[in-house]
């Protein structure tokens, strides 16, 4: 693997509450630099990071909905996605609702999500994230069953805002349930290239990495 198809697995991000848009005009220069695939931010800066990588075709732009937590009313997390849309966004990343789906409210949770997607259009890619680290294992798995039938293109593992390791074990759980019918990103955790490695090895399709570390394990393959 070079650097170049490493960075073309990895979304980078400025998604913490102090990012000002001198941090965004930064994380989408090192985008360029590295070639990574997606750039995320907070909604405020989404039409902000969609102007700065104009006539960039291959470095997409990102944001959350109903970030951090999920637990947003679904009027407020449609209203979100509808701007998200007008703002540009190429790839939207949608917190499931957790303590709901914990409380065992599935037809709750998915009718969510499919009215979120329902309304995105085909060509903006959208991930479901469930929280791993949040859930038990018979709550991944039935989560594994759920974001499929939202219609979702992705299901993602983590936001990065609740501590934990990576949980390469649950992560091998979702791909093996998953397979063919939803793609996964893993998100949360991830710091070596041994796990990144690990992780590519099962299959994952897309990850979410910490800036620092992402730059870690691209820089430490060879340019090609």
């Amino acid at each position: 693997m070079t650097a170049q198809e490493a960075a073309r697995l990895i979304d980078i991000s400025a998604v913490r509450t102090a990012h000002t848009l001198q941090d965004i005009v930064n994380i989408v220069n090192i985008a360029r630099e590295y070639r990574f695939i997606n750039v995320h931010s907070l909604p405020c800066w989404t039409a902000v990071v969609r102007e700065l990588l104009a006539g960039e075709k291959d470095i997409y732009a990102g944001a959350p909905v109903g970030f951090p937590s999920g637990a947003h009313k679904t009027e407020v997390k449609l209203l979100e996605a509808e701007h998200l849309i007008k703002d540009g966004v190429q790839e939207m990343d949608i917190v499931m609702n957790v303590g709901r789906f914990k409380n065992g409210d599935y037809d709750y949770v998915l009718d969510e999500l499919k009215q979120i997607i329902a309304l995105t259009p085909k060509q903006v890619r959208t991930k479901v994230i469930i929280e791993i680290n949040a859930l038990t294992g018979t709550e991944i798995d039935k989560a594994c069953e759920l974001v499929p039938q939202s219609g979702a293109e992705f299901i993602k593992t983590g936001t990065g805002w609740i501590p934990g390791p990576v949980n390469i074990p649950r992560i091998a759980r979702i791909k093996e349930l998953t397979r063919g019918r939803v793609k996964v990103k893993a998100s949360g955790g991830i710091r070596t290239r041994g796990e990144f490695e690990e992780l590519a090895a099962l299959g994952v399709e897309r990850f979410g990495i910490n800036l620092q570390s992402a730059l870690e394990i691209v820089s430490s393959y060879p340019k090609g």
